[in-house]
């Protein structure tokens, strides 16, 4: 998928949050929103990165905004939602994309890792719910496209050996997301997950596991996996279609991946 698919300022007026931007998915979408005409506020915890993000984003011309914030702290989520509102008003497009991998076999009762994964997969995940839903219902509201999309993973149908917490707490994202349209879509708030294969990004580097890694490695070396950047330019295209489209479950997987 090419970074030039779309062009103009197609998300012109609307104010984007996106939360895991400090690096891959999550900084390459926040630049390419901020390219086709949105405000751009980045959430993650490492505010060297996320400045960086903000000076690449300023110094093509766009707007945009660092929070640094641990969204596993729900208060803290919410004085980011309480930051955007004071400064552009109702954020109207939420990329909820923070998240951890971490891969081992059960047996090795890596509990604190199991932990660490529920934290941010799960529970950081709902506070950006919890802190930004009013803004997209009240931006639905007055009739503006209003975007929820959550990152789940192939994980969350593929049976992987190893992956089970993480896998687990994908599942979760993916079905919790079903879920929502449900209550959400009839609001004319737009719910999506993306479930993305293999993208070469900062997230395997987390992966102890031996197995696991060679698994990983063996897919960046013998084939072309994704790019972050084709990760954003989905992003770009499920927010730009008309607003009574909901793209609801993008897979996006390397061509040459089978697993």
């Amino acid at each position: 998928m090419s970074a030039e698919v779309l062009t103009g300022t197609p998300l012109s007026g609307r104010v984007a949050v996106i939360s895991g931007a400090s690096s891959g998915m999550g900084a390459a979408t926040a630049e390419r929103l901020a390219a086709l005409g949105a405000t751009v506020v980045v959430l993650a915890r490492r505010k060297d990165k996320l400045e960086e993000v903000v000076t690449t984003i300023e110094n093509a011309g766009g707007t945009a905004l660092a929070l640094p914030v641990d969204v596993t702290d729900r208060d803290a989520v919410q004085a980011a939602a309480d930051q955007v509102t004071e400064r552009f008003g109702h954020a109207d497009l939420v990329f909820n994309n923070a998240g951890v991998q971490l891969i081992s076999g059960i047996e090795e009762l890596k509990v604190d890792e199991w932990q660490r994964q529920i934290d941010l997969n799960i529970t950081g995940l709902m506070n950006v719910i919890a802190a930004f839903l009013p803004h997209l219902t009240a931006s639905a509201a007055q009739g503006k496209p209003a975007d929820l999309i959550n990152t789940s993973s192939i994980a969350a149908t593929r049976i992987l050996e190893k992956f089970s917490i993480y896998s687990g707490t994908k599942a979760y994202i993916s079905h919790l997301t079903r879920l929502l349209r449900v209550e959400l879509g009839p609001k004319m708030v737009r719910v999506a997950t993306i479930e993305p294969g293999m993208v070469d990004t900062e997230l395997p580097d987390h992966v102890t596991d031996p197995d696991a890694s060679r698994l990983m490695a063996g897919l960046i070396h013998d084939i072309d996996v994704l790019q972050s950047a084709d990760i954003a330019e989905t992003i770009a295209y499920m927010t730009s279609v008309p607003r009574h489209v909901n793209l609801t479950e993008i897979t996006i997987l390397p061509t040459a991946q089978a697993i």
